[in-house]
């Protein structure tokens, strides 16, 4: 990336990667106008594929590690990067985008789930590297500012989304260890001096294994290790499928297997094996010559049984069948396809699985596609208190009302991998039992458990700059707003102690007179936010890095009905800025529906707020006027979309992403016609809204009669650019007035 104003957006996978085909080439002809380039880069789960083996690869199949570029990048002070939602892959998904790629001739090694040698090994490794949130801690060196945009806020408020009223007797609540988990088991310390740490496990028997050689470790950074026994967690398991039973509620899970990569997907395979424990003990042997991995969900289980002979297959279905018909009732993930929540680790995400449950009325959809009562699992009790405390407030005081209620912005912790999200290269699954410690370098203990085998052990890190950043970023948003701001930590908590200290240390630093700024515990922060929320006040919440993932999830779900629309802005810590579009996934739902016919539901609401972040940053930085105009123009232009209604309908034949993007770019045009800043730039696009304007009956007719057919765009995970961008572009009309768009201009600087 050069000095010269430039752009980084960033391709990434399903809906939003469809329409960016669309979206894409209009942004560049608005940026061309300004004389800002824009450049792309690669962060799709295909494209981290091919870029982890270019020694298995043709010349001519290649391609650059676009994410190892993006690490350099954001260390920069002018990165200006958009970043859309990517696939953080489970297992399961990985193995359907390998095969998709090796269909496309990529001769790419199958995934080896159990490596049989050195080799194997190797390959496993640089998959792994590739498997669950790899992006988001690589771009992530910043703090998190996340928030709901007033002209959101407001069109929510004029238009509020869709509520389940709660019933009067609800039965739904939330189930949580109250031993042996990762909350009960943390260990924390604030390191003295810088030093390389050593993690070893010794056995019973005094034999040594080293985890972890070598662990740098700053000065002043929090560091902390903890265990689940998996004891404990089996027991607790086995305890609420049984009670889900007795309690006549659908029994439910909720993970988060993708950014847990290691921990997770453990878990969730020992719910498995105890929700069908007859057939994993029945058929144990057999089970295990197929490669049968729990941790992949029932769905690894299906899959792995179909090529048995029919007697087989029927004698394994039978006791799933009996398991199902003896157990309670189970949450589905999609009734009419008969996939549970317990068949993909990847389908259900915490985050993503409890707002909506809550929206819903406290209930899940049972196998019959009616809507239940529950029992929400979430094994570790380190944050399972929030979602308690919501469904509590629902149950006494009913659902919210969007038309009312006030808002809980965020600002999150979670520069340089900071906390449980960072975790993943000192996760371990224990194979004797011992003690877990870490050393420094004299060989001193910092911290150490007592492990069992099975036990899943972890360590975390949180580095004091972004500590003390995240501070101060909380103080700004605090003065900036007025409104009250509350650190959610717990000071029963071994990490959120050590933390505490640091925030009482660090606001010293900051003229904070007239701020209201508390510390509460998780618990009793979200029963202050929503007595405030209730009464249609603000809260700003400053949380760490997993609460900054929940809470930017629920809060704009119950607000303004998805968090896709909430305006992300990640401080990088050297000067650059990193612009996410919202705080939702990927939606593969939409991509399957606009494969199957035609329509893409995918609101781009989140990528048009984050260009328009983008360029009015650019402009600063550059001293580019014009790129501050387009930035301003693109606002205005998002509140003309919202008052008038333009977002994506969710059935074929209505309005789709495409007809959207159309009024989106008729509005800015129309914008940038409107400012008195820049006779220029407005007497450029003044022929391009008058075209879009008079042809847009055309336009819209064109876009709307390709919906309807399925689309072949060649690939999934890697579709083909050519069937894509026709896919995603079938006016003929509208694309003539795009790239009449292309005359950079001459002035740029001021």
């Amino acid at each position: 990336m050069s000095s010269s104003p430039s752009i980084i957006y960033t391709w990434a996978d399903e809906a939003p990667a469809l329409a960016t085909y669309a979206f894409l080439p209009i942004i560049r002809a608005f940026a061309g106008a300004a004389g800002i380039r824009i450049e792309t880069r690669n962060i799709s789960l295909a494209g981290r594929i091919l870029a982890a083996f270019p020694d298995f690869l043709d010349e001519d199949q290649k391609v650059t590690d676009d994410l190892c570029d993006l690490r350099n990048l954001v260390e920069t002070p002018h990165a200006n990067i958009i970043k859309l939602p990517n696939i953080s892959a489970s297992i399961p998904q990985m193995k359907v985008c390998i095969s998709e790629l090796q269909g496309k001739g990529y001769r790419l090694p199958d995934y080896p789930e159990d490596p049989d040698n050195q080799d194997e090994k190797e390959i496993k490794t640089r998959y792994d590297s590739v498997k669950g949130s790899a992006v988001n801690p690589v771009l992530r060196q910043g703090n998190s500012d996340r928030r709901a945009p007033d002209s959101v806020k407001e069109f929510a408020k004029s238009n509020p989304p869709s509520m389940k009223d709660w019933p009067s007797i609800s039965n739904t609540h939330v189930a949580t260890m109250d031993s042996g988990d990762f909350y009960h088991n943390e260990v924390s310390v604030t390191i003295g001096a810088p030093t390389t740490a050593t993690v070893e496990h010794i056995d019973r028997d005094g034999s040594k294994t080293i985890l972890i050689e070598s662990l740098a470790l700053e000065a002043d950074e929090v560091l902390d290790c903890t265990f689940m026994s998996k004891g404990e967690l089996v027991d607790f398991l086995r305890d609420e499928v049984s009670d889900a039973k007795d309690k006549k509620v659908l029994f439910s899970l909720h993970m988060k297997a993708t950014m847990m990569k290691v921990s997770d997907p453990i878990i969730f395979g020992h719910c498995v094996k105890v929700f069908f424990a007859k057939v994993f003990e029945k058929h144990a042997l057999r089970l295990a010559e197929l490669g049968v991995d729990p941790n992949n969900g029932l769905g690894d289980l299906l899959d792995k049984i179909r090529n048995l002979s029919e007697d087989e297959k029927i004698q394994i279905q039978d006791d799933i069948d009996t398991c199902y018909r003896d157990g309670p009732d189970i949450a589905m993930v999609d009734s009419s396809k008969g996939v549970t929540n317990l068949h993909v680790p990847s389908d259900v995400i915490i985050d993503a699985s409890m707002p909506p449950m809550i929206r819903d009325s406290g209930r899940l959809w049972n196998m019959e596609g009616h809507l239940e009562d529950c029992k929400a699992v979430i094994p570790d009790s380190s944050y399972a208190g929030i979602y308690a405390a919501v469904v509590r407030d629902c149950q006494n005081h009913g659902q919210y009302d969007p038309s009312r209620m006030g808002s809980v912005p965020n600002v999150g912790l979670m520069a340089q991998k900071a906390e449980e999200y960072g975790s993943h290269d000192k996760t371990f699954e224990i194979k004797k039992a011992g003690t877990v410690r870490i050393l420094d370098k004299n060989g001193v203990v910092l911290l150490e458990n007592e492990v069992g085998i099975g036990d899943i052990w972890r360590a975390c890190q949180t580095k004091d700059i972004p500590i003390r950043n995240w501070v101060k970023l909380a103080v700004q948003r605090a003065r900036a707003t007025g409104a009250p701001t509350v650190f959610w930590l717990d000071p029963s908590r071994a990490h959120d102690g050590q933390l505490i200290q640091k925030v009482h240390k660090y606001l010293k630093e900051h003229d904070t007179d007239g701020l209201q700024i508390d510390i509460l515990s998780p618990v009793d922060a979200m029963v202050f936010s929503l007595e405030r929320i209730r009464k249609g006040q603000d809260t700003i919440s400053v949380t760490g890095n997993v609460l900054r993932d929940y809470l930017t999830d629920l809060f704009p779900i119950l607000e303004i009905g998805t968090s896709a629309r909430m305006l992300s802005i990640v401080p990088l810590l050297n000067g650059g800025g990193l612009f996410e579009t919202g705080a939702g996934g990927s939606a593969p739902k939409h991509a399957q529906q606009f494969e199957s016919e035609g329509h893409l539901r995918w609101d781009s609401l989140g990528e048009y707020m984050a260009l328009a972040s983008s360029l009015q940053y650019l402009g600063d930085q550059f001293g580019n006027v014009a790129g501050n105009i387009l930035g301003q123009a693109l606002d205005r232009a998002i509140g003309v979309y919202l008052d008038n209604s333009r977002s994506p309908a969710r059935k074929v034949h209505e309005l789709d992403n495409r007809g959207s993007l159309f009024y989106l770019t008729l509005y800015w045009a129309e914008a940038l016609v409107e400012q008195k800043q820049d006779s220029e730039l407005s007497s450029h696009f003044l022929p391009i809204a008058r075209a879009l304007t008079k042809n847009s009956d055309r336009i819209l007719n064109e876009l709307g009669r390709v919906q309807g057919e399925p689309q072949d765009i060649g690939g999934y995970y890697k579709p083909e650019f050519d069937k894509a961008s026709v896919a995603m572009r079938p006016s003929s009309s509208f694309n003539e007035i795009i790239e009449n768009i292309s005359k950079p201009r001459t002035t740029v600087w001021t």
